[in-house]
């Protein structure tokens, strides 16, 4: 069962995650995701734990709960889903083409 944790303390490190979820049973992986360009955390991770009881139970008991100071929110992951850009700023959807304002150049004979 692949679990969403949200609402992590910025400090709190893989090992803690697991540690916190392995009091419910057997967790196959903790992974809390951080930015590409800074490798800061975004505040929210998934932990996979192997069995889906085991797994729920975790959820009903640590949802909503105090964590290395921050209170948590724990669901079942949803799988990741495509994203529509809405035309803007990826892919070149909003301002593509260049030009725009002034393109036209001023005062040309």
């Amino acid at each position: 069962m692949n679990i969403y944790i949200s609402n992590l303390n910025f400090a709190t490190k893989n090992d803690s995650l697991q540690n916190l979820f392995a009091a419910y049973g057997e967790v196959s992986s903790a992974n809390i995701i951080t930015d590409r360009e800074t490798g800061r955390s975004r505040g929210f991770g998934f932990v996979e734990m192997a069995n889906d009881a085991e797994g729920q139970q975790a959820i009903d008991a640590l949802n909503d709960t105090e964590f290395e100071g921050k209170v948590i929110g724990v669901n079942v992951a949803r799988p990741k889903t495509e994203r529509s850009n809405g035309g803007f700023n990826r892919g070149g959807g909003f301002n593509r083409g260049g030009g725009g304002y002034n393109r036209g150049g001023f005062n040309r004979r």
